[in-house]
């Protein structure tokens, strides 16, 4: 792979990261604030939103920065800092400024209606103000990221080439899927779960609920299961279902495809590591994962796929 490819690859690979990236931001903000809002969270002490909110940044990888300039994770200071604050790297404005960079780097490589889409989303963004922000909604405006998010993937599925530009730029958005569905599960599991005498009530229902509609897989749950909402279904749904795209077995099932399609023998490792990975979704019960402990098996999955990150940077992309 020549070093000018190499650097076409990196940038259409972390533009469709970056993409993912704020589109899942708004994912986890949407199903904190849709919690934050369920009747009982009004008699909740403050400590324990701040908890809450406080999960959004671990998730993120933003709590240090956050708490060296906010004394405390409120809803309208972790809204405000994830969504429009230029400094905060891992902000939706970040991201979306990011990976328009890297589509104007790609220009060339990509079509028009790819670069309108990203190019015209970054615009409006970056107009975008906090009393604007709280004028429209915030839910209003977590719908609006998701949408701009799936206007540029369609734009890419109906006009780009199928070619290894194409693979590159898939490959991001599938690495990018599967991290975040694993840390907006956890948040419900390890962090934002009940207390024991909540489990099974009208909250956890609810909360359930949330969480289904954050990943767009409220209806399909339901076509699935047939029945109410349990904790153990949720999960087998978000892990090993293949038919829901979001699922992590969807996304692994999917990285390995595109680095397939890539071929090249420097991404052996990669592949190797993303089947090893992919093996334990194919053949993995959910009975196992809770028997070893869900925050364990997905605190795990994101280890790997990090890992198989890694082999796909040293392998196909620019070292930093």
């Amino acid at each position: 792979m020549t070093t000018v490819l190499s650097r076409s690859a990196d940038h259409l690979y972390w533009m469709a990261r970056q993409v993912e990236r704020a589109e899942n931001t708004a994912r986890i903000l949407d199903v904190s604030n849709r919690m934050a809002l369920l009747p009982a969270a009004g008699d909740a002490p403050e400590d324990t939103e701040g908890g809450e909110w406080d999960a959004v940044l671990q998730i993120s990888g933003g709590a240090e920065l956050f708490h060296e300039r906010f004394p405390k994770a409120s809803s309208q200071a972790v809204i405000q800092f994830m969504t429009l604050d230029a400094d905060n790297p891992s902000s939706i404005y970040s991201t979306i400024r990011a990976a328009r960079e890297n589509a104007r780097a790609e220009r060339v490589a990509l079509t028009t209606e790819m670069w309108e889409a990203l190019n015209s989303t970054w615009l409006e963004l970056s107009a975008m103000t906090p009393a604007r922000l709280a004028s429209r909604g915030h839910r209003n405006f977590f719908d609006w990221i998701k949408e701009r998010s799936h206007l540029f993937r369609g734009a890419v599925l109906a006009t780009m080439l199928r070619d290894e530009r194409y693979h590159f730029l898939r490959l991001g958005t599938f690495m990018e899927r599967g991290d975040n569905t694993a840390r907006i599960l956890d948040v419900k599991y390890h962090i934002l779960l009940p207390d024991e005498v909540e489990v099974g009530s009208a909250l956890d229902y609810m909360q359930w609920g949330a969480l289904l509609r954050s990943v767009s897989a409220y209806r399909n749950y339901h076509h699935a299961y047939k029945e109410t909402i349990t904790p153990a279904h949720v999960a087998e749904m978000l892990i090993f279902n293949i038919a829901f795209p979001r699922s992590l077995h969807a996304c692994v099932n999917d990285v390995l495809e595109m680095l397939d399609e890539i071929g090249s023998p420097g991404g052996d490792e990669a592949r190797r590591l993303a089947g090893e990975l992919h093996a334990r979704l194919h053949y993995g019960r959910i009975a196992d994962v809770f028997e070893q402990g869900l925050h364990e098996f997905l605190s795990d999955f994101i280890v790997r796929n990090n890992a198989v990150g890694n082999e796909i940077q040293s392998a196909y992309l620019v070292a930093d």
